[in-house]
């Protein structure tokens, strides 16, 4: 039941960028940022910590996510080092995602060649 659940609120979550794609003039970077902006808001109000637990991978892998890792990143490591959390704790908590990103990025580029618009 946890997978349908995770992919019922995964897609839903793609369904609303996908209507503000096709109905908004809102480009796709946009539209990212006001992502990962929501999540790190719904964070801060203590709102996506219980919608993260009910969905799962369905509520912290898409972009939202990436704001929830950043903010929860910040808050604990606000409560362990201070305020100098504030510019390490986003980088830290999503450090692995983002290198695996970077790797995973580097590893297609070796073996697709770019094609000329």
């Amino acid at each position: 039941m946890q997978y349908l659940i995770a992919m019922i609120v995964g897609g839903l979550l793609c369904v609303i960028a996908q209507i503000l794609i096709d109905k908004t003039k809102l480009t796709p970077a946009r539209i990212l940022v006001i992502y990962v902006t929501a999540g790190v808001a719904l964070t801060a109000l203590g709102i996506y910590e219980p919608f993260a637990q009910f969905a799962g991978a369905g509520a912290t892998v898409p972009l939202t996510g990436f704001g929830y890792t950043l903010a929860k990143g910040v808050e604990e490591e606000i409560t362990q080092r201070g305020i100098v959390g504030i510019l390490t704790g986003g980088l830290g908590a999503c450090a692995a995602g983002i290198t695996a990103a970077i790797f995973f990025s580097l590893i297609f580029t070796l073996f697709k060649k770019p094609k000329a618009k």
